[in-house]
């Protein structure tokens, strides 16, 4: 989903930060095919779990563009934790990642942007938060997390920086998916088909060319959300 977001950007004519922590190998991928298309690209290595990775990020990207005009929060983990199963290591995991990562980016990228008065920040959550899932419990209270977030980030950065969120549907499955959930969670779109990553990373161009929404959440799921 990253890669369809930068790829998407960069065709707008974006200049593309890209962090990454362990896929190196598909950094350096992406960074070959947006320069091959006349693109700019810097990509960036580092925990987002660490306390000064916001700022080191933050100070990468001002070092390589001078300026942040657009944050996209698109780092997350997901996998299932059982009722009767959850470890702290877990709760830890989800929410170091998925809410509190992306609240220290936008806080240090926000502040940068409220000064300069112009900005956009695109969080990604995820349909589960409407309807829970019950195996995935920590997961979706972290993406819960992540709209919350965006509703108090677009009130604070009022009125030059846009805040939104999109939360994706059943879309680029995880490795442990079976062919049976995969087909149960296509059922339960009213569009009966999968999301493709290229359909978040146009929600995320059009909510960053837009210039009257904020606050939003964007369900991006086929229908899930009312299915």
């Amino acid at each position: 989903m990253g890669r369809a977001i930068c790829l998407e950007l960069a065709n707008a004519g974006a200049n593309i930060f890209c962090h990454y922590h362990s896929s190196s190998e598909q950094a350096s991928s992406l960074k070959e095919v947006i320069e091959g298309n006349g693109g700019k690209v810097e990509i960036f290595q580092a925990d987002l779990t660490r306390p000064d990775a916001a700022k080191k990020i933050c100070q990468a990207a001002q070092k390589a563009f001078g300026q942040i005009n657009i944050l996209v929060n698109n780092s997350a983990l997901f996998y299932p934790t059982p009722l009767g199963e959850v470890k702290e290591k877990d709760w830890d995991t989800f929410h170091d990642l998925n809410l509190k990562a992306a609240f220290f980016l936008s806080q240090e990228v926000g502040m940068l942007m409220h000064k300069q008065q112009l900005g956009r920040i695109v969080n990604i959550g995820d349909t589960s938060v409407d309807s829970p899932w019950k195996s995935y419990i920590p997961y979706i209270l972290s993406k819960s997390g992540v709209v919350t977030m965006t509703k108090g980030l677009a009130k604070a950065l009022a009125p030059h920086v846009l805040v939104n969120c999109i939360n994706p549907g059943p879309v680029l499955f995880p490795d442990h998916y079976s062919k049976a959930q995969k087909s149960k969670s296509v059922k339960r779109t009213l569009l009966q088909r999968e999301g493709s990553a290229e359909d978040i990373a146009r929600t995320v161009r059009f909510l960053i060319e837009t210039d009257y929404i904020t606050g939003a959440v964007i369900p991006v799921d086929g229908g899930r959300h009312i299915g």
